[in-house]
């Protein structure tokens, strides 16, 4: 099944698909740079869920336990995690 992902992947990034359960994928944000810190073996994040029988994607609460239905995934998340953002300060809310 062909997954209509709202976001583009950003630079040095592609996206991909892991089996996770019979109607579930795990979609992965694959990083294709290569770092010191684990010997330049390729590193990756989940970037969240998608249930293929009701078309919905759902955030990530680890990289093994599906979350909640994301409502309006263009809005609410971002190229690189499907989680949902950390709200913002009253200060935060006034330079903003």
């Amino acid at each position: 099944m062909r997954i209509e992902f709202p976001h583009k992947p950003p630079k040095d990034y592609h996206y991909g698909t892991e089996d996770y359960k019979s109607n579930v994928v795990r979609i992965v944000l694959h990083c294709d740079r290569k770092f010191d810190y684990n010997l330049g073996k390729p590193t990756k994040t989940v970037w969240g869920f998608f249930n293929t029988k009701t078309g919905k994607f759902y955030r990530p609460i680890n990289y093994k336990q599906v979350g909640k239905v994301i409502k309006d995934v263009q809005s609410t998340t971002s190229p690189y995690s499907g989680m949902e953002p950390p709200k913002k300060t009253i200060l935060e809310e006034c330079f903003v």
